[in-house]
């Protein structure tokens, strides 16, 4: 970073400091609760680490597909979010997200928590009533620590490091926290209009692979597009730590150690297995060998596609989510090497579209004998639910795209997103970090 991009971060950790010393709510003792629930409270504690395990295991994902001269400024990518990210959610992203309700359900007040105020001594969230609102608060900042990673790899081998910082922080600001407030939050504005989602196939995968999309557009083509991937054993690590941290990422939001936490961690179990056999067979039916590749896209699919459903569904219907979305991805993955659209790592296909399909058979297989708070799916005879969830994702990909140009404009006129030929040719890793493998 430049020392003219530096001074204005500098100025900010200085501020923050100041206030935090000054205005930071220090309880000198938290009051016993009885609701809180110590095994609830474990999971919840678990299910955190299990999800922030996740961003680790992206970045070796994203970074064993990459060309070696940007592995290291690829994961780079995923694990700068932890730095980043957290920041924003301590001092108003967790306002922003879950704070009192204002702009009629589209956004928390970033005033509610601000510098977590009140959140050590805070009452537990209205949804997790059996945890300390801190535990609450923590596991929710590990769902906006991946999301902006996940966009990376759309644009992977030709962002200059410095611009992606400030994307992430516009991301999270105007992307991430209202989308989660609107969905999570029991005043929020789609969670009034019935919007089912369960872990984030709309807060975290939809918004994600709709900004990628956007994000590969503004940025347009590299100029080698050849895929040389750096280390496929990267990649299999990479989907093996997602898919451990997935449990945490479903199960966790159960929000306590109960049946409907083993459902969900059973549904994710079930639907990443069949998308990732339905992504080697529909790779065999166009002459394709299996490859470790393919299986291990396919696995995150199913993964990405049950996180709306898992604590909504029955197995059976986690395994026909799961292999609806490996064949809609798979194709989407086809049909886009047939465009002009350079999205490197195939983010919108397997996120946004494994995200899209997830909300939508939600809507078709939602079962109240699974989960009360479920309204009956379309399978089920009832078309309330289904069309709410049909149009919703709708609206949200529509939103996210024009906000995601937004944003890419106003940090592209601060300082520019993409690197120049030269670089690219010499590699992200050399030019943007002055490191190598």
């Amino acid at each position: 970073m430049t020392k003219k991009l530096a001074i204005f971060p500098f100025i900010l950790i200085v501020f923050v400091t100041m206030v935090s010393l000054f205005m930071g709510h220090n309880p000198t003792s938290i009051a016993a609760n009885d609701k809180i629930n110590t095994g609830d409270t474990a999971w919840l504690l678990t299910s955190a680490a299990l999800v922030l395990i996740m961003t680790p295991g992206l970045a070796f994902f994203y970074g064993g597909m990459v060309k070696k001269k940007n592995v290291i400024s690829t994961m780079l990518q995923s694990f700068i979010c932890m730095v980043i990210v957290s920041l924003i959610w301590v001092i108003f992203g967790f306002s922003l997200a879950f704070g009192n309700n204002m702009l009629g359900g589209f956004l928390g007040n970033p005033m509610t928590f601000f510098l977590m105020n009140g959140v050590l001594d805070g009452k537990p969230w209205v949804a997790a009533p059996t945890v300390p609102l801190v535990v609450f608060a923590f596991f929710q900042l590990k769902f906006a620590i991946i999301s902006p990673a996940l966009v990376t790899g759309a644009i992977s081998e030709r962002v200059r490091f410095t611009s992606y910082l400030l994307f992430i922080c516009l991301f999270i600001i105007f992307i991430y926290c209202p989308l989660a407030h609107a969905t999570w939050h029991p005043d929020g504005f789609l969670a009034k209009l019935g919007v089912l989602d369960f872990a984030g196939g709309t807060v975290v995968h939809l918004s994600a692979g709709v900004a990628a999309l956007a994000s590969a557009i503004y940025l347009k083509k590299r100029t080698d597009q050849e895929m040389k991937p750096a280390r496929i054993t990267y990649v299999l690590l990479g989907a093996g730590l997602l898919w451990f941290g997935w449990f945490g990422f479903n199960g966790g939001s159960a929000m306590g150690a109960n049946n409907l936490a083993a459902i969900a961690l059973a549904t994710t179990a079930v639907a990443s297995g069949a998308a990732a056999f339905a992504w080697i067979i529909f790779d065999a039916l166009r002459g394709k060998k299996p490859s470790a590749m393919g299986t291990s896209i396919g696995a995150v699919v199913g993964l990405v596609a049950i996180t709306p459903a898992a604590g909504f569904v029955s197995l059976p219907h986690a395994m026909v989510i799961g292999i609806v979305a490996s064949f809609v991805s798979n194709l989407m993955v086809e049909l886009r090497t047939r465009t002009g659209l350079d999205d490197t790592l195939d983010v919108f296909p397997c996120h946004g579209m494994g995200g899209l399909v997830g909300m939508i058979l939600t809507g078709v297989f939602a079962n109240p004998g699974i989960n009360p708070v479920a309204g009956k799916g379309l399978f089920f005879g009832e078309t309330k639910l289904f069309f709410t969830h049909f149009f919703a994702s709708i609206a949200i990909m529509v939103c996210v795209f024009i906000m995601s140009m937004i944003i890419l404009k106003i940090t592209d006129l601060i300082t520019p997103l993409r690197v120049n030929e030269e670089e690219e040719a010499v590699g992200l890793d050399i030019t943007q970090l002055g490191e190598s493998l």
